[in-house]
């Protein structure tokens, strides 16, 4: 059965602005409807924050309506001015093309974990690379007023600024995204425009493109939206305590996890687990609404039994299981619920190679001479040393006396040795010194 689009977007907290609401369901109910968001492809994958609008899209596809996701083959080496204090360091067609290919893998992952088909992809560069600038100028600029133009806030904040200002380059943007949706209105039957509420004046200069464009002269300036157009935006997300969402101590989260590229823009399935794992109380809840697909009554469920016990977090359980599965499929999300239980109970043995190295991806570690584990191995007290999980032999021998050493989950006792036998996958050892300190030694 299909989703009523707009109260699902309503009652998950994804629905901000609308240019006509009450038209917007109207035109949902009478037919099959198509809408479009565009993504820039500054780096090779996008950040979690993009997933609120890629959720967005699913939404629209589950309603029973065809989303189109648009890559920013040609506007990505512009860059989008909004919600940027400073210009946007300008990457090569090369680079862009690439990210765009790269990001592709994500709508594919996210609408197939959901049960749905691909939605349809387009580059803007297929229309804006036949394009001159004479024809730019005649055929999309002549619609735009500059007077219009510099009271939008991406660009006024910028004016504001002295120092910085704005280049003709990035000023331009706007001119650029109207003219996407005007080609997806006219070529794809494509209505709605949907973003982030930071892309709301690029959303309504589409409409009006269309309008002016259509010869429609009877609305107003002010009146910038087309009645067969619409816009809709979701909130930009942050945490309760106001910061920004989808950082942590090592850096951004991002949607695609790590291949042989050595990408830095990767964040594993198991880094994504724990990031929704570690989500405050006061976020988990509404973050179930927005980063998965359970149904109303589930999450009322959720919330019940974590208002009753919020120390078994069952909230932040259920949202870093449903969001990894979106996003990575629900092998990788099993992999990743695994490795974290074997962290927490030490026994790191039935992790395969790439997630044992994705878990310790962040965790100290040392490089050691394979030879020393020959004959009758190595002594533990001398790797506590060397990997600084011991300042000197004597608090050495005494953390392993004491019972708080292990190997791999192996607990350690006085006189016992490492060796071969204790590699995992032939070549790395993990430590633990108590509950939390870990480090991982590589052996060749």
């Amino acid at each position: 059965m299909n989703i009523d689009f707009l109260n699902e977007l309503r009652w998950r907290g994804l629905l901000n602005q609308c240019t006509d609401e009450a038209a917007l369901r109207e035109h949902l109910e009478s037919g099959t409807r198509r809408a479009y968001i565009g993504y820039d492809p500054t780096a090779d994958s996008l950040t979690i924050g993009n997933l609120v609008t890629i959720m967005m899209l699913v939404h629209f596809a589950r309603a029973g309506h065809e989303p189109v996701v648009v890559m920013g083959g040609a506007t990505g080496l512009i860059g989008d001015p909004s919600g940027k204090t400073a210009e946007r360091q300008l990457r090569t067609r090369e680079e862009v093309a690439q990210n765009v290919e790269r990001q592709k893998v994500i709508f594919q992952n996210v609408f197939g974990n959901a049960g749905l088909k691909t939605p349809t992809i387009v580059n803007n560069d297929d229309w804006w690379s036949g394009m001159s600038y004479v024809e730019t100028l005649r055929d999309v600029g002549k619609h735009f007023s500059v007077n219009v133009m510099i009271q939008k806030d991406s660009v006024k904040s910028r004016l504001e600024q002295r120092e910085q200002g704005i280049s003709y380059t990035e000023f331009s943007y706007m001119i650029l995204q109207a003219y996407d949706f005007l080609r997806l209105y006219e070529d794809r039957g494509v209505t709605v425009q949907m973003g982030g509420s930071d892309q709301w004046g690029n959303i309504v200069g589409g409409g009006d493109l269309i309008r002016r464009a259509s010869g429609n002269s009877e609305a107003s300036d002010n009146d910038s939206t087309d009645r067969s157009t619409f816009g809709l935006t979701c909130p930009l997300v942050t945490k309760a305590d106001g910061t920004k969402f989808g950082k942590s101590e090592s850096g951004a989260i991002w949607c695609t996890g790590p291949d042989d590229t050595d990408s830095p823009h990767r964040t594993s399935p198991y880094a994504l687990y724990q990031f929704w794992l570690n989500t405050p109380d006061a976020d988990a809840l509404r973050f179930l609404r927005i980063f998965t697909l359970l149904p109303m009554e589930e999450i009322d469920s959720i919330e019940a039994a974590h208002a009753e016990n919020p120390a078994q977090r069952e909230a932040q359980r259920r949202l870093a299981q449903e969001s990894t599965r979106l996003l990575h499929g629900r092998e990788a999300m099993e992999q990743a619920e695994a490795a974290g239980k074997a962290l927490f109970s030490g026994d790191l043995s039935g992790l395969d190679e790439r997630t044992l190295r994705e878990v310790f991806a962040q965790a100290p570690s040392t490089d050691h001479d394979r030879s020393s584990l020959d004959n009758d191995g190595a002594d533990p007290v001398d790797l506590l040393i060397e990997t600084g999980l011991a300042k000197s032999k004597r608090e050495a021998r005494e953390f392993v006396s004491a019972g708080s050493v292990s190997v791999n989950g192996r607990k350690l006792a006085e006189g016992d040795r490492v060796t071969t036998d204790d590699l995992l996958h032939g070549s790395m050892i993990a430590i633990r010194r108590g509950k939390k300190n870990w480090h991982l030694t590589r052996w060749a």
